[in-house]
């Protein structure tokens, strides 16, 4: 089955958009994406395959998400996801487990955005080792299981209306030197503030907000007003 698949992405390869993506996803020397791979197969058509394929075997899930090509290894991500949603609970772990053992290959921030919030926020979600995978995660060397610990809290702070995870995470994460990071915190702080409360995220920005990155800052304030965004701005 994995070949059909692999057949049907190479079937949309636009070399164009292939380019593009080597620049966007910065895969040059020393860069974040450095020696990632493209195809050039838009979005879309791999979540369309993704559903065409979502019964794809474990197995070859997994191998699909070693793959060489970024795009490959999103539409093994988008198969993974639906796994999860509509798998029992030994479904879940298992996807869970190999989610975390293979984080090298999520190693880009629209693999990370597309499914840390679908498998490990729901998965530990109530658990009492949440904290201590997520403050792993937060201290790992790894950018990119840093960024997933962040984005997995999206989960509590969109469904179960808990701040507390990512507040926790934020206080950790505040002087990462990595701007992905700083983007990734300053999303799911203003996420607190749009979708729970918005005086939990200006007690936050209260104790912060001098000391955060000027882009954390900036994607936290995003739905304030004009005036609250350039009186904690003016703190910055």
């Amino acid at each position: 089955m994995i070949q059909a698949l692999q057949k049907e992405l190479r079937e949309s390869v636009d070399p164009a958009r292939a380019t593009h993506a080597y620049r966007f996803f910065k895969t040059g020397p020393g860069e974040y994406g450095e020696g990632d791979k493209f195809l050039g197969v838009p979005v879309p058509l791999q979540r369309k395959a993704a559903r065409k394929y979502r019964k794809l075997p474990f197995d070859q899930a997994l191998e699909l998400l070693c793959s060489e090509w970024h795009e490959e290894r999103l539409t093994a991500l988008f198969i993974l996801t639906l796994q999860f949603e509509q798998g029992d609970e030994t479904d879940r772990e298992r996807i869970y487990d190999a989610y975390l053992r293979h984080t090298t290959y999520i190693n880009n921030w629209d693999l990370v955005d597309s499914s840390a919030h679908k498998i490990v926020g729901p998965y530990l979600a109530g658990r009492a080792e949440q904290m201590k995978v997520l403050l792993e995660l937060a201290q790992s060397e790894l950018l990119w299981d840093r960024r997933i610990a962040m984005i997995s809290t999206l989960y509590n702070i969109a469904r179960l209306q808990s701040a507390a995870e990512a507040l926790e995470l934020a206080e950790i994460l505040l002087y990462d030197t990595e701007d992905l990071m700083h983007k990734a915190v300053g999303w799911c702080l203003r996420e607190i503030g749009k979708n729970i409360d918005e005086e939990i995220l200006r007690s936050f920005l209260d104790e912060h907000a001098h000391e955060m990155p000027r882009t954390m800052l900036r994607y936290a304030l995003e739905k304030l007003d004009n005036k609250t965004r350039q009186y904690y701005m003016s703190m910055g």
